[in-house]
């Protein structure tokens, strides 16, 4: 009976002919932001081969599981190729949104670092990121996460600048960043996403972000395009009460016993997560010119933990009234870009991209940003069949994840990384050939160094 019920929610669940139609949709969908049939064929068999199950991931490892006879047509499509990377993204998030949708969404920005061993890469700075542990040489982009309660995934993404990179024409020559870009914040990055989003016609209620995402400079920008917003603040924050200007600090202070409510936040692996919360009035900062000042519920949100007493606080914004708990639920969601991240890069090698020049980077994101969002679009719409099928064979098993998802795809959809004798001495012999090469430029550049006055 068992051996029965695993084989029926099995085949429930895997319907490879259909992600094998939908994945071909999604690529053909994209195939007039070409120019050529070739690089289109490329783009299709790289995105696929972003899937792959590889021990390493590079445009030599994917040339060769995907059955090129060198990575030479990978590096054309990363850097010379003609075709128009920000159309395939945007049509992808068209996708995505389109399909997850659910008429209550949210826009989540966030940042992450991609640790580099040289700052040849483009934007390669010693920064601060939090993906990387800490101050370390390394890449830095602010993505874009749309999100609803059927599923989320990444729609946008922009390279973040250090002041000292941006202002280096010679870095900048060598690695192909127009002329026009200049330096810009990470907040000002989110906005430019924001708006580029609403100019798609992204319908969204909410934008959520961090203490980074929380200067009047791009909550401003939220209210001009119709967003609520509920985003982290530091403890020194200053809000001005019906009372007094205060810090946070000292707003929270002042809340009586009775005005904190306890809220569950989800449940974690050792149980329900409880906080304590309360809400505090403030009056806006960032009321766009030509709007009305009182228009909105303008809030303070603080959270403690009930053990350790640490505590969080959120400004808040909405269009009009807005409870408690709801409020409570889209903090809990920002952490939905946080998985993206994860997930993107566990399974599409978002962060493994070893390209120095701007068109390489915002390429292989591309790329890596189509395969995941099929995977996670794909998850997403699993879930929810299973939820509508409320099959008694299903009701034992966790909802479909992007990892597992990814599992059955290797095996039932996906070609496997080409493996044949032939071949593998073919790519055995090309790494060595290029390898001697590198080796002998190498030592005839410090050659030339030594002896050149």
């Amino acid at each position: 009976m068992t051996q029965h019920q695993n084989e029926t929610a099995a085949s429930a669940t895997v319907d490879d002919a259909g992600h094998d139609r939908a994945f071909g949709a999604l690529l053909a969908s994209l195939s007039d932001c070409f120019a050529r049939s070739e690089s289109r064929e490329t783009f299709a068999r790289m995105t696929r081969g972003m899937l792959m199950e590889l021990e390493d991931v590079n445009c030599w490892s994917l040339a060769e599981a995907i059955g090129e006879r060198g990575p030479h047509r990978l590096h054309h499509l990363l850097s010379r190729a003609v075709w128009d990377e920000q159309a395939v993204l945007k049509r992808t998030a068209a996708w995505a949104v389109d399909l997850l949708d659910d008429g209550d969404g949210i826009l989540i920005a966030d940042e992450t670092g991609d640790a580099k061993s040289s700052t040849d890469a483009v934007a390669a700075a010693r920064q601060y990121s939090g993906s990387v542990g800490g101050v370390d040489l390394c890449q830095v982009a602010v993505h874009l996460t749309f999100a609803t309660s059927a599923g989320h995934c990444l729609i946008d993404r922009r390279l973040y600048f250090t002041k000292e990179w941006a202002g280096d024409d010679e870095r900048r020559e060598l690695t192909g960043v127009p002329d026009e870009l200049c330096f810009a914040s990470k907040p000002q990055l989110a906005a430019h996403m924001l708006r580029a989003a609403h100019q798609q016609g992204i319908s969204a209620s909410f934008f959520l972000g961090d203490e980074v995402y929380a200067g009047r400079e791009l909550r401003t920008a939220c209210r001009e395009l119709g967003l609520g917003y509920v985003v982290g603040v530091r403890s020194n924050h200053q809000v001005t009460t019906p009372a007094a200007k205060l810090s946070v600090t000292q707003a929270a202070g002042r809340l009586p016993k009775r005005a904190w409510q306890r809220m569950q936040t989800g449940a974690g692996q050792k149980g329900i997560r409880d906080y304590d919360w309360a809400m505090i009035e403030v009056t806006a900062d960032d009321t766009p010119d030509g709007h009305d000042r009182d228009a909105g519920t303008s809030v303070l949100l603080v959270r403690r933990h009930r053990y350790t007493r640490t505590v969080s606080y959120y400004r808040c914004f909405a269009p009009g009234p807005v409870t408690l708990a709801r409020l409570v639920s889209l903090v809990c969601r920002r952490w939905r870009v946080e998985d993206d991240f994860q997930d993107a890069k566990e399974t599409c090698h978002l962060d493994k991209g070893q390209v120095t020049c701007w068109n390489s980077w915002h390429r292989w994101s591309v790329i890596t940003m189509v395969a995941y969002a099929f995977l996670a679009v794909t998850a997403a719409l699993e879930r929810a069949a299973q939820a509508g099928r409320n099959d008694p064979a299903e009701a034992d098993l966790v909802p479909l994840s992007s990892h597992e998802l990814l599992r059955l795809l290797r095996a039932l959809i996906l070609p496997p990384p080409r493996r044949d004798r032939p071949h593998l001495l073919w790519w055995s012999t090309w790494r060595r050939r290029h390898q001697h090469r590198a080796r002998l430029c190498h030592r005839n550049w410090h050659t030339y160094a030594d002896t050149t006055p």
